[in-house]
């Protein structure tokens, strides 16, 4: 018999992949809480069968409204729910962040038990630098806001982590391609399951192997940082700044234009400041 745990809630990272991740923590907090909140019944019902928890399920994803929100809130005040999401960890790429603020907002008790993430077990396999790194999720579906995003994000000087799937991923390669240019990358799917696979190459290259041969299963794309740029000259500079002066002030124009250029934003607005513009 197992001994009641608690109120609260209690956010438990389930496998990726291989059932032998799950911690016993995480089985022995499945096994012992009121209820289980999972995104799909379905796929969870497998997971907690596979640990022997018999707590009722509720759904809860992305189009869960407020009214179940207060409903579970209430129960939480008085009884340990769990939330889980397909695989994984929740709230990475998943719902549950509103509940976690309301929880916290009400007073009460939220516990975390970590475990398995996509992203960070990608980036251990990607071979490529993990002292910074961005996670971004999905990108866009409809091409103009994909672009965007990517366009958003180019300058940064880490690694970026994203989701993607099967049927998108060339297409997701070759707007990354477009829009990053020529940077290391790695395609990772199927985590910890039997067919772990990890394919690295140029963006260009990787989006040239799976345009027409989309796979199968879960995957993670990983690229590497914008490869390190030579200092602008003051020329650069002064051209950079002349056009952004014409339409912003210093400040902001030394902001973009340090941005873009790679170089400290104090050295782009005191030139700001020498070619005449003012704050």
């Amino acid at each position: 018999m197992h001994q009641p745990l608690p109120p609260g809630l209690y956010i438990v990272a389930t496998p990726i992949g291989n059932l032998g991740d799950m911690t016993s923590r995480a089985a022995d907090v499945l096994c012992r809480v009121d209820r289980v909140l999972a995104e799909d019944k379905r796929v969870s019902a497998k997971l907690l069968a596979h640990v022997g928890a018999t707590a009722p399920m509720t759904a809860y994803h992305d189009h869960s409204d407020e009214g179940l929100r207060q409903k579970l809130l209430a129960e939480m005040s008085v009884k340990a729910i769990a939330l889980i999401s397909d695989a994984g960890t929740p709230l990475i790429s998943d719902p549950g962040y509103k509940l976690v603020r309301a929880a916290r907002e009400a007073g009460l008790a939220v516990h975390t038990l970590p475990g398995p993430c996509a992203a960070i077990a990608a980036l251990t396999l990607a071979g490529l630098p993990t002292d910074r790194f961005l996670f971004l999720g999905f990108l866009p579906a409809k091409a103009k806001a994909r672009a965007d995003a990517i366009a958003e994000v180019a300058a940064i000087r880490a690694s970026l982590v994203l989701y993607e799937s099967g049927p998108r991923l060339g297409e997701s390669l070759d707007a990354l391609a477009t829009g990053l240019g020529t940077r290391d990358a790695a395609v990772i799917r199927e985590i910890s399951k039997l067919h772990e696979e990890t394919v690295t190459g140029t963006l260009a290259e990787l989006a040239e192997r799976y345009r027409d041969a989309p796979p199968k299963g879960e995957i993670v794309i990983v690229i590497g940082p914008p490869p390190e740029r030579e200092a602008a000259s003051d020329a650069e500079l002064d051209v950079a700044l002349t056009k952004a002066l014409e339409s912003l002030s210093p400040s902001r124009a030394a902001a973009d234009v340090a941005a873009a250029l790679g170089i400290p934003k104090k050295r782009a607005y005191a030139r700001a400041l020498e070619l005449g513009g003012r704050d």
